[in-house]
């Protein structure tokens, strides 16, 4: 179905007339009331004035004589004060998010030092002279995933020596990363 002239014609009167969108529909045939009301709003005539029933019950008034009608009541006036006044907005209780730390930024405070063994550490800091430099894409499921350096910087790459059966980490780290269950007791205990 196109929409002619005259077909445009005839919606704009009946949609002046205050006919709903499915009655024009049903007059014009082969449209529907959604195709009806996509036209209405593309031409523009989508601020009537007042609804069919309205316009209908209009003339109803008009014949109940005048000593039978009674005036609506009227609004009582808002006081000045009352209409000056602005709602008070409630601070919403929403708990801060953690900061987001992007590349170049300082790392925020980690786990000190000393709840790892000094045995540890030094078996690291031997690895590590010993490591393999790793690029993210040169990984493998049997290369040490260990990070070293700031991932921000050309400086940063990964341990890369062969990682210890189902582990991440090659031996060195693994101490590092995994301390028995004992050890973090003493740690809480302290």
């Amino acid at each position: 179905m196109s929409w002619t002239d005259e077909r445009v014609d005839l919606l704009k009167s009946m949609w002046g007339e205050g006919k709903s969108a499915s009655q024009i529909a049903k007059e014009l045939g082969g449209v529907t009331r959604n195709a009806v009301i996509g036209k209405v709003h593309r031409l523009g005539l989508s601020n009537r004035t007042a609804p069919a029933k309205a316009k209908e019950a209009a003339p109803a008034k008009e014949k109940q004589p005048a000593a039978a009608a009674k005036p609506a009541p009227q609004p009582a006036p808002k006081p000045a004060a009352a209409a000056e006044t602005k709602p008070v907005e409630k601070p919403l209780n929403i708990p801060p998010r953690k900061p987001i730390i992007t590349a170049g930024q300082p790392l925020p405070p980690q786990p000190s030092t000393s709840e790892i063994s000094e045995e540890a550490l030094a078996n690291v800091a031997a690895i590590e002279k010993k490591a393999k430099k790793l690029k993210l894409m040169e990984l493998t499921e049997r290369t040490c995933k260990w990070p070293v350096g700031d991932p921000a910087t050309q400086d940063f790459w990964f341990c890369g020596l062969v990682s210890e059966q189902g582990k991440p980490y090659c031996e060195a780290h693994n101490a590092v990363a995994f301390q028995p269950m004992s050890a973090r007791r003493d740690r809480r205990a302290r």
